[in-house]
């Protein structure tokens, strides 16, 4: 028997399998490298931890067992609770997260978040906002956002995560599956912003990978702040909220 001829398709065969996987096995890896100096972090584990977070909509946010839960009594709205400090263009961002009631809601996280003439958000020459999306989406504002949980009441188990831009509301790309509809497990969600370059993991899957440099929908956003918005079905719960600087010399 020619032993060679048997090892070159097998041989074969695995390099054609590590094609297939190592591109996202390493890029899985690579936020966690990429960590710098860390600006900002909130354990989120108490009413001093969220000192300064500004709620917009008739959110709630409530401590339990080390989490902030996040909810709207009685499904009255919508919300978005703002971290008070502004970012750079280039970051990491991490925390943790658990559907505490999987029938219903829509996640999502507002970053590089400015006025449109770059005036802080809370600025009193922009106009006042209650939760209601157009106010974020069309409004006075802009940013990027991420819908990582997707399972609203009007478009049940989406699934998918998308990563628009404001105040346009441009869908800059459909991504992959976000956080699974029916989970109830503890999920790490990282968001790293290398300037242009946008990507959002869950646990370890890359799920949004964008470079916002076509120009035809202006330019890049820079820096801003960072909110989390729920859909008024959502009861999530949050913990350990840490923000990072990008590491010196890990961009391409």
């Amino acid at each position: 028997m020619n032993y060679q001829s048997v090892r070159l398709p097998v041989l074969g065969l695995l390099l054609s399998t590590l094609v297939l996987i190592l591109p996202d096995t390493l890029l899985a890896a690579s936020p966690w490298s990429e960590k710098g100096t860390l600006l900002y972090q909130s354990p989120m584990r108490s009413p001093e931890d969220l000192k300064g977070w500004i709620m917009e909509g008739p959110g709630v946010a409530q401590f339990n067992k080390g989490w902030m839960e996040l909810l709207s009594p009685e499904e009255s709205g919508h919300h978005v609770y703002w971290c008070p400090y502004s970012f750079p263009k280039s970051f990491v961002a991490q925390w943790q997260v658990q559907n505490l009631a999987p029938e219903a809601g829509l996640v999502i996280v507002f970053f590089a978040t400015s006025g449109l003439k770059g005036e802080d958000i809370f600025d009193a020459s922009l106009m006042p906002r209650d939760g209601t999306f157009d106010q974020y989406t069309l409004g006075d504002i802009k940013s990027y956002h991420i819908s990582y949980y997707a399972n609203a009441a009007h478009n049940p188990a989406r699934g998918h995560a998308n990563l628009r831009k404001n105040n346009t509301f441009t869908l800059l790309q459909q991504g992959k599956i976000g956080i699974p509809t029916q989970s109830l497990q503890v999920h790490d969600i990282t968001l790293v912003k290398d300037d242009a370059h946008i990507s959002l993991f869950v646990d370890d899957r890359l799920v949004i990978d964008y470079t916002d440099n076509d120009g035809a929908n202006g330019p890049a956003l820079r820096n801003g702040k960072i909110g989390f918005r729920q859909m008024k079905w959502t009861h999530f719960r949050y913990r350990d909220f840490k923000v990072f600087a990008l590491k010196p010399g890990s961009a391409n």
